[in-house]
């Protein structure tokens, strides 16, 4: 334990959140300080309009345990995860959303499965949900995409609630909207040793949902990206090769296909 300054890391990237974050970083410290321990909580505010970097500001200077890291412009979830995974210090790394919809009281359980059950990675599972038709709908048919490509049998690929064992974001990168995928990419670096974990959902109690449309389009080209790598990253040759091949039959065929027309018009136009 030594190695490691902290117990936990708490990785929470927000966007437009300044309502909620007094409150979550309070039911943190409660929960955590409770069971003795030792933790810091890396908010990363996401290009934020409303007043979220200054809340963070005074909560940090009101708390040592808080650090606040701050984008000039709106990268997306998977930037904001993959700088608090370079700055976080603990032993295991919990991410969780800033909406007030994950529970900090799954953070301890979370934590032991990770130092004593020595998973590598636990990911939560959002049995009942307080999300509109618009995004579960979406979320079901990402989960079970990625489930049939992955063979991660996983039901909640995209909860916000996870946690590593810290070699795991350490050895991972991640972009676009690949963190829904945080799980198959920890896989691919030889980290099998997957779980999950039922957690409770709350009613969204400030603010709107950030999920839109072109998030589910780019999670599709994301998922296809991946499908495209997780299968023939190590031999992409074998990918050409198919394809070529493929290619060559179609040719033929429509040669064949082209020859044996211009061999029956002529013969019919002989007549």
């Amino acid at each position: 334990m030594a190695a490691f300054p902290v117990e936990l890391s708490i990785v929470i990237p927000l966007l437009n959140e300044a309502e909620s974050l007094p409150e979550l970083t309070r039911w943190i410290a409660r929960v955590l300080t409770a069971r003795g321990l030792s933790y810091e909580v890396i908010l990363i505010d996401d290009g934020s309009t409303d007043d979220s970097w200054e809340v963070i500001e005074a909560l940090a200077g009101q708390d040592m345990a808080l650090r606040g890291i701050r984008f000039n412009r709106n990268y997306g979830k998977s930037a904001g995860l993959n700088v608090g995974f370079a700055a976080a210090r603990g032993r295991v790394v919990c991410t969780m959303d800033a909406d007030l919809q994950d529970s900090p009281e799954e953070l301890p359980e979370l934590y032991r499965m990770i130092t004593e059950d020595r998973y590598d990675l636990v990911s939560g599972w959002k049995q009942k949900r307080f999300d509109p038709l618009s995004k579960t709908i979406p979320t079901k048919l990402f989960n079970g995409a990625t489930r049939a490509i992955s063979g991660i049998q996983l039901h909640d690929f995209n909860c916000g609630l996870k946690a590593y064992d810290q070699r795991v974001v350490k050895a991972i990168e991640i972009y676009g909207e690949m963190h829904r995928y945080i799980p198959v990419i920890a896989k691919w670096n030889g980290f099998n040793k997957i779980g999950e974990k039922v957690v409770q959902h709350q009613e969204r109690k400030y603010g709107v949902t950030k999920f839109g449309l072109e998030r589910f389009i780019y999670g599709f080209l994301d998922l296809a990206s991946i499908t495209f790598v997780s299968r023939f990253r190590r031999r992409p040759m074998h990918f050409f090769g198919t394809l070529g091949t493929l290619s060559f039959f179609i040719g033929m065929l429509l040669t064949l296909w082209l020859t044996g027309e211009k061999v029956w018009l002529s013969l019919h136009n002989l007549r």
